[in-house]
């Protein structure tokens, strides 16, 4: 079966956004890519972008990663307040949901909070402090939950 993995990008702040996911999340970056690790003719970063992320990778869960990289000056600035795709998370327990959003959502803007949805699951959504969109779910019902 394939696998998605979120990809997000940012206006020079990558390594600090996913130091704050990796202690919401835990665990260590699988990958860390700074755009002087990767210099090659015809690179758009400037010599001021050295030392930001070109790519990085924080495993979470089992088998999936949250991935992002620094915009190189050159192909422009993202609007933070843009209507981005969300960032879904299905949680194993409500413990964990509560978890996941209070501690992603520390300094952003919650749009729902957390409490028990009309259809049946445990549900919020947020801004991150980021500008990074995310739902967090756990729906007792679903069962690729428990596997």
């Amino acid at each position: 079966m394939a696998q998605i993995d979120p990809y997000i990008h940012f206006n020079g702040n990558a390594e600090e956004a996913f130091t704050f996911y990796k202690s919401v999340f835990g665990g260590e970056f699988a990958m860390v890519t700074r755009f002087k690790d990767l210099t090659f003719e015809g690179s758009i970063a400037t010599p001021e972008e050295a030392e930001k992320i070109m790519h990085i990778a924080l495993p979470i869960g089992k088998h999936n990663f949250l991935m992002g990289s620094d915009t190189p000056s050159a192909l422009g600035t993202h609007n933070l307040n843009e209507t981005r795709s969300k960032i879904s998370i299905s949680a194993e327990s409500k413990e964990e949901a509560d978890k996941l959003f209070n501690g992603l959502s520390s300094g952003g803007q919650i749009e729902m909070p957390i409490a028990d949805s009309p259809w049946g699951s445990y549900f919020g959504m947020f801004r991150d402090k980021f500008g990074i969109e995310w739902m967090v779910d756990f729906d007792p019902n679903y069962k690729g939950q428990q596997e």
